[in-house]
């Protein structure tokens, strides 16, 4: 039963430390902090003319984000 739940909660922590590590870091408003790079797939449509998908994935980090989120799988590791 562990081992069905625990990658989902490995995603929710991840999730919650980017999170929290982009507000602290617009707390702190530090510009090194803030620089934010966005990587994925732009949007993209393919009309079928029946049928219309829009297909794309962005994600933005920065550099709170990001320490956030190592701090999140540390957290993870130690106590779940």
């Amino acid at each position: 039963m562990r081992n069905s739940i625990s990658p989902w909660i490995l995603i929710i922590f991840i999730v919650i430390g980017a999170l929290l590590g982009n507000v602290i870091g617009s707390l702190i408003n530090l510009d090194i902090l803030q620089t934010t790079k966005t990587v994925g797939l732009s949007p993209t449509t393919l009309d079928l003319s029946v049928l219309i998908l829009n297909l794309g994935f962005q994600i933005s980090l920065n550099l709170a984000s990001v320490i956030g989120i190592f701090l999140s799988i540390i957290f993870y590791k130690k106590f779940i």
